[in-house]
């Protein structure tokens, strides 16, 4: 089996990406990383290391979990990714749509190409797991009549709440850093599904999840479409993209 993984060239949350290539890739699942041009990869320099996150970096930071996996991904496959244009559903069994809020993920969310590539995996019906902002690029994606693919669908994504701690939070040091758009992610999404959809926030995030408490984590899913909010859910949603593919 194969997964498709697109990510913009940086700025991408390291464990929202890390985590799922890692456990798909145990579970022997081929995962293959684009990006826009075919160029390198790396992830978002202030999650990683914590620097301008202020006291309460602990919270937002790549916990040491992530860190450690995002360094394995890096060497592995970030130096030699495809690009988006060199990629078509047909040869991939699932899609992974990792998050990120750092301002270069735009040219992931906003790439057009990578729209008509998400519409294709949702019109075969196949495994799509989008996580955080990678809601985002999905709901940006059209369906043939011109609705968003997650349209009358049931899914989660960054919530409001979440993304306005984090920005008042940080705004001080780092400015509208986790606002990567006026609109939040809840908003956006929850317009996207129409009145017959349905957007979820799920319990109060706490505690992260762990490869061994992936319970702690949140995650909606709405035949083969899975989604999370964010780091905390990592596990537990990448163990769903491998339920889903078994």
């Amino acid at each position: 089996m194969r997964a498709l993984m697109p990510i913009p060239n940086t700025d991408f949350d390291p464990t929202e990406a890390a985590v799922p290539w890692k456990t798909l890739t145990d579970a022997g699942i081929e995962v293959v990383i684009a990006t826009p041009d075919g160029n390198a990869a790396t992830a978002d320099p202030i999650v990683l290391s914590g620097k301008g996150l202020g006291p309460l970096g602990f919270l937002l930071r790549a916990d040491r979990n992530g860190r450690s996996v995002y360094e394995e991904f890096a060497s592995k496959v970030c130096a030699s990714p495809t690009s988006y244009a060199d990629v078509a559903a047909k040869d991939f069994d699932a899609l992974i749509l990792p998050g990120g809020h750092a301002p270069k993920m735009r040219t992931y969310l906003e790439s057009s190409v990578l729209h008509t590539c998400i519409s294709d995996f949702f019109a075969s019906d196949k495994v799509v797991g989008a996580i955080c902002h990678g809601v985002v690029a999905a709901a940006r994606a059209k369906q043939a009549d011109g609705n968003s693919v997650l349209f009358g669908r049931r899914t989660t994504a960054l919530t409001e709440k979440m993304e306005l701690f984090a920005w008042r939070v940080t705004k001080r040091k780092l400015g509208d850093y986790y606002r990567t758009y006026p609109q939040t992610v809840q908003s956006e999404v929850t317009l996207a599904l129409g009145e017959e959809g349905e957007f979820l926030t799920g319990p109060k995030p706490f505690l992260r999840d762990t490869p061994t408490k992936r319970s702690r984590g949140f995650v909606v899913q709405d035949g083969n479409y899975i989604s999370a909010r964010y780091p905390g859910d990592v596990h537990r949603f990448s163990q769903a993209l491998v339920d889903a593919l078994a």
